[in-house]
């Protein structure tokens, strides 16, 4: 048995395909089946029922794989701790970010991280946090950046900073005419949301569900993943919109005439480095996340007289 046959029998349970899992490995499908049956062979036991498609494990295949799993953390274990002896921050750093925080954070953080760690290859996905959950569950990626909390007992949580939602308005919306709002200011009448699928609208959603039900929007619908889009059209249309405070750093003068902040205590997202509860490279995941730090103010990182908005809805209210 080696260390080599149980990434290839982890690739094949991940994909559950021989073939893409022989080309995340960098081998032929040939070789991956080859090494997979000889280590069926040696344990006289079969993994992967092949009848199927997609292939899955039998049931002592799942033991086996879940096993392998650990065999592998543990080894890379070894290599971390030789790591850290020689204070090197270094390897792969596989990070997931939601796409409502990515434009506005890593500009912030990937320059200055490379320049400080040249030894360090990061590779960054985009994807929703359900995406982002599922592919830490799996150990396809060592951390994600989003939104928490994600209530997931796999998970660890390492809150970052408190990020304040504040309301982008048109000038003709009633909104403009005041300086500080209340949740009980807005009209969901009036609001341009994120489509269904985003942690984000869910929060707007919540900041305005104490007043209003969830029925009650305007008579046009736009599906959007972009908050940009969403500045967008609340300045060539009418109504307003929710933007969290890191996507205002690029706006005009005239555009943040047009923001308007919530009463204390104010509405926020909370944003945390999460990583699976066993998680390796502890040294490369601190340094990433001292660096994030040191890119936001330091008002972001207090939690104090902020009111941390839920990621998920709450069917009780409203």
């Amino acid at each position: 048995m080696t260390t080599v046959q149980l990434e290839y029998v982890v690739a094949v349970d991940t994909h559950r395909s021989f073939v893409t899992a022989a080309d995340k490995c960098f081998v032929t499908q040939p070789t991956l089946s080859m090494q997979i049956q000889k280590l069926e062979d040696e344990l006289g036991v079969k993994i992967f029922d092949r009848s199927k498609l997609p292939v899955v494990p039998t049931e002592i295949g799942i033991a086996v794989i879940s096993q392998a799993r650990v065999i592998l953390k543990e080894n890379a274990r070894i290599r971390e701790i030789i790591a850290d002896q020689k204070k090197e921050v270094q390897g792969t750093l596989k990070v997931g970010i939601i796409p409502t925080l990515a434009p506005y954070l890593l500009p912030r953080v990937l320059t200055a991280f490379m320049k400080k760690y040249p030894k360090v290859k990061l590779e960054v996905w985009e994807y929703s946090t359900e995406q982002i959950i599922q592919l830490l569950k799996q150990e396809q990626l060592d951390c994600g950046l989003l939104a928490t909390p994600l209530h997931n007992q796999h998970l660890e949580e390492h809150p970052l900073f408190y990020e304040t939602f504040v309301v982008f308005t048109a000038k003709s919306n009633k909104l403009s005419g005041k300086k500080i709002l209340v949740p009980e200011d807005l009209d969901t009448k009036d609001i341009w949301v994120l489509n269904e699928g985003h942690c984000m609208r869910n929060q707007v959603l919540n900041i305005c569900r104490d007043k209003f039900s969830m029925g009650e929007f305007r008579n046009l619908e736009y599906n959007t993943g972009s908050v940009e889009t969403l500045k967008r059209m609340v300045e060539l249309n009418e109504g307003y919109t929710i933007l969290p405070e890191l996507s205002l750093q690029d706006l005009s003068a005239r555009q943040m005439n047009m923001v308007r902040f919530f009463k204390a205590p104010e509405p926020v997202r909370e944003i945390s480095l999460v990583t699976h509860r066993n998680f390796i490279k502890q040294a490369v995941i601190e340094a990433f996340k001292k660096e994030i730090l040191a890119s936001v103010p330091e008002k972001m990182r207090m939690k104090k007289s902020k009111k941390v908005i839920d990621i998920t809805i709450d069917n009780k209210k409203g």
